[in-house]
C-alpha cells in the first residue's frame, strides 16, 4: 500500500536518505526544509519540496494540510556541520526548542490534516544510569544537568507529544550515534552506532510495520538493546542505500521498487556490501 507522507526535515542527514527510500517504495513525499536553496535537491530525490519553518505554526499547518498526509515523519534537528564543539552549546538549545515547541506545532498540524501516524526521531544515549543494555522501558535521564539536561528535557517533550496525542499513532525511534554520508563521521562510534541508511530504513518500516511505541535503533552493542526493533519492525542494521544504485547499474531500472509492502526492502551486509544480482531479482519487472 502506498501512503502520502509529510517528511519534516527532509534535507537533513536522515531525511535526505529517507526521501528516496519512500519514493522508491511508491509513496508520495512532501518534504519540508527551511532553505529555499535545498528545494531543488529534494525534488531530485523524489519529494515535492515545501519551504517552511516549524516555529511558524500557521504556515506549517497550511503546508501539512496541503500534503494531506497519512503519515507525518519528524526528522527535525538544528545541529552544526560536523557537530563542531564550538557551536554545539547553542545548537543543543535550538534543537531542544524544536523538540518541544516545534513538535507541538507539528502534532497540531498533523491532527488537523487527518494524519493517522507520527514517526519521530529521538536518541538512544539519553537513558538514566542503570543496568545495560538499556531497553525501551528504561527511563530517560530526567535528572541530567547543564547541556545534557536541556537535551533530555527536549527529548522528553518530543516523546510525550508523539506518544500521547490521540488520535495520532505515535512511534518514537531512539537512534544510536549516526555515521555515514551527511553525518559527522564515516566510522561507527563505540556507543550504540547506527549507519544513517539503516536509520532511514527504520523510519520507512515504522510507517506501517509496528505498533505505536518506542524502538531503539542501533547496531548490536552492549549499551542499548535492539531486539524489539528487529522483531516487531523486521528491521536490520545491515541496510545500505547503495543497493539501489547497484540495482540500477545491473538492471537499467530507473525507479526500483521495494518488494511488496514498504517493509520488504532487501538488505546488504553490516559493512554495506551485498550481492545485487541476487537481491535485484524482483526489481527488473
Amino acid at each position: 500500500m502506498s501512503y502520502r507522507i509529510f517528511l519534516a526535515g527532509a534535507s537533513g542527514a536522515i531525511g535526505s536518505r529517507l526521501t528516496p527510500l519512500l519514493h522508491s517504495a511508491g509513496h508520495y513525499v512532501c518534504g519540508s526544509t527551511r532553505s529555499k536553496a535545498k528545494a531543488d535537491t529534494l525534488r531530485s530525490l523524489g519529494a515535492d519540496p515545501v519551504v517552511v519553518d516549524v516555529f511558524d505554526a500557521t504556515a506549517l499547518a497550511r503546508a501539512v494540510a496541503s500534503a494531506r498526509p497519512d503519515v507525518v515523519i519528524h526528522q527535525l534537528t538544528d545541529l552544526p556541520k560536523d557537530l563542531d564543539p564550538r557551536e554545539m552549546g547553542a545548537a543543543i538549545i535550538r534543537t531542544a526548542r524544536i523538540r518541544g515547541e516545534g513538535t507541538r506545532n507539528l502534532v497540531k498540524a498533523a491532527i488537523a490534516a487527518g494524519a493517522r501516524r507520527l514517526v519521530a526521531q529521538s536518541i538512544a544515549w539519553a537513558y538514566a544510569p542503570g543496568a545495560e543494555p538499556h531497553v525501551e522501558t528504561d527511563p530517560l535521564d530526567a535528572g541530567a544537568e547543564g547541556e545534557d539536561g536541556i537535551n533530555v528535557q527536549g527529548l522528553i517533550a518530543l516523546e510525550d507529544l508523539t506518544l500521547k496525542s490521540p488520535p495520532l499513532e505515535g512511534v518514537v525511534l531512539r537512534y544510536g550515534q549516526l555515521y555515514g554520508p551527511g553525518t559527522a563521521s564515516d566510522r561507527p562510534s563505540d556507543y550504540a552506532p547506527i549507519h544513517v541508511d539503516a536509520a532511514a530504513y527504520a523510519a520507512l518500516l515504522a510507517i506501517d510495520r509496528c505498533d505505536p511505541g518506542i524502538y531503539n535503533i542501533a547496531q548490536s552493542n552492549r549499551h542499548v538493546g535492539t531486539e524489539k526493533a528487529r522483531a516487531e519492525l523486521g528491521w536490520t542494521p545491515d541496510f545500505r542505500l547503495p543497493f539501489w544504485r547497484k540495482c540500477e547499474e545491473l538492471t537499467g531500472a530507473e525507479r526500483p521498487m521495494l518488494e511488496g509492502r514498504p517493509g520488504h526492502a532487501v538488505t546488504g551486509s553490516e559493512n554495506g556490501e551485498t550481492d545485487p544480482k541476487r537481491s535485484c531479482r524482483q526489481d527488473n519487472r
